[in-house]
């Protein structure tokens, strides 16, 4: 099945999640200007630049999934999100300056590792 694949149904099974992992780190960046719980608060919050771009990234990476969806088996398509977990953290380390551990190395191999042998 992956074989047959095209390639830009390539490009959305490895990017939805590549979207999804940047949306969240842009989640991360918009929680450390949030203010306090109240109406002030949450209306500034919507206006918040940063989270409108994680909104906008995330919803994108939701929509191009749908049609991943449309032409790929589900069992198929969301072992592919298990990607977050490579991309997470390294977008993480490059925008946030997060450390990433061995054991996190370690773990993130083991997780492709279960992805290819998934899908082969």
């Amino acid at each position: 099945m992956l074989a047959s694949l095209s390639p830009g149904l390539w490009l959305a099974l490895t990017g939805t999640p590549l979207l999804i992992a940047t949306g969240q780190v842009l989640f991360k960046l918009t929680s450390g200007t949030t203010g306090d719980l109240s109406v002030r608060g949450l209306v500034n919050l919507a206006l918040n630049p940063l989270l409108v771009s994680a909104l906008a990234i995330y919803g994108a990476g939701t929509l191009i999934w749908i049609y991943v969806l449309k032409s790929v088996p589900l069992t198929l398509a969301y072992s592919f999100m298990g990607l977050t977990f490579f991309f997470v953290p390294l977008l993480a380390q490059m925008f946030l300056g997060e450390t990433i551990t061995l054991r996190y190395v370690i773990g993130t191999v083991l997780i492709i590792a279960g992805l290819i042998t998934i899908n082969t």
